[in-house]
């Protein structure tokens, strides 16, 4: 670990060892900035400038530190994040103009607006979104369309109201936008069967739904009414059914798989969510056991590495328990962070699937 930083300290002829150089030296991310006084600048840690040598460095706290010192902020690192945040700021800017527009801006009038070449414009608009603003407009649309269809609204209006020209151009895209059809989603499992089991498993209480297609719910570790008034929750308009007799031998595989979660699941599914969701969850079930991968590693893997939160929020939102490992995601430092099942139980489900 580094040690504290004082105030203008100089790097002296022992800097080479010093563990505050050793994360310039390999531009790991530290909470201090350094200092080159032969430039006259700071900079961050993790700046890809040439490296300084070990006796030329000054290091401090922050940023008001080292200008009191007399250095000024490096153009390439950005240490204050001036540059950061006006880049922020544009492309805030140009997601409230695609969502305030009735059609989707043309790129080269959204990069006109920034005071950006087009090139320009769409690299930060990707580095900042992780998609292009066609796409960010495109993904609102959907997002808008599925909250009204999910609100009972007719599928035709629904479409216009979302900006859609023609139902077709949503039905040709279904998986792209919603993941399932926009009638489904709007009938909440309405004209469908949903059959149903519970036990007790080595996680507490289990809860198993399927449809006709196969398994859509798997919940645990929570009283049974909680579980099934999360179930509704997902298929408020599905005719539910207890039958124990029908999936006797699908509760006795899960609760197999809790004892051995690092097995595969070999029964059929009926995955149901937004676009986004089923991106997130198809990434999930890559995992292989015995392995974990970050928010950060997810968000990254589909394609929207500024999505972190979204990722989360997917991950919390996961219908199929054990079959979508999202036991098997933790955050970026290290730690388990949540689980809806709880942590204790996420550690057990690593700590089985590694052997321990």
């Amino acid at each position: 670990m580094a040690r504290p930083i004082q105030p203008g300290q100089t790097a002296a002829m022992n800097a080479i060892h010093d563990p505050n150089w050793n994360l310039v030296l390999h531009r790991q991310p530290a909470p201090f900035l350094y200092a080159v006084p032969s430039m006259g600048i700071y900079c961050r840690t993790t700046c890809p400038s040439p490296r300084p040598r070990p006796g030329n460095v000054r290091y401090f706290a922050d940023a008001p530190a080292a200008e009191a010192a007399g250095f000024r902020a490096c153009k390439r690192c950005d240490p204050k994040g001036t540059r950061e945040a006006l880049a922020r700021a544009v492309v805030a800017d140009a997601c409230a103009t695609i969502a305030a527009a009735e059609t989707i801006p043309a790129l080269d009038t959204l990069a006109q607006r920034a005071g950006y070449s087009r090139f320009h414009f769409l690299r930060l608009f990707r580095t900042y979104t992780g998609l292009t603003p066609r796409a960010y407009a495109e993904g609102l649309r959907a997002q808008k369309l599925q909250s009204a269809l999910s609100a009972g609204t007719r599928v035709a209006d629904a479409i216009v109201d979302a900006g859609f020209g023609s139902e077709s151009r949503v039905y040709e895209d279904t998986g792209k936008l919603l993941g399932m059809t926009p009638g489904a989603l709007r009938r909440g499992g309405a004209g469908e069967t949903l059959r149903t089991a519970s036990a007790d498993s080595p996680f507490g209480r289990l809860l198993v739904a399927a449809t006709a297609t196969g398994i859509c719910y798997i919940g645990f570790a929570e009283p049974e009414a909680a579980l099934q008034a999360d179930l509704q929750r997902r298929f408020p308009n599905a005719h539910i059914t207890a039958d124990p007799s029908g999936l006797g031998e699908t509760l006795h595989t899960i609760i197999q798989l809790m004892h051995e979660p690092a097995q595969a699941l070999d029964l059929p599914l009926d995955i149901r969510g937004t676009a986004f969701q089923l991106r997130v969850w198809q990434a999930l079930r890559a995992i292989p056991a015995g392995e974990t991968r970050s928010y950060s590693q997810i968000a990254a893997a589909i394609a929207a590495p500024k999505a972190v939160r979204a990722v989360a929020r997917s991950c919390a939102e996961n219908p199929l328990a054990l079959a979508i490992p999202c036991h098997r995601v933790i955050a970026s430092n290290g730690s388990l962070a949540g689980y809806r099942w709880g942590l204790e139980r996420k550690r057990a489900l690593l700590a089985r699937e590694a052997g321990g």
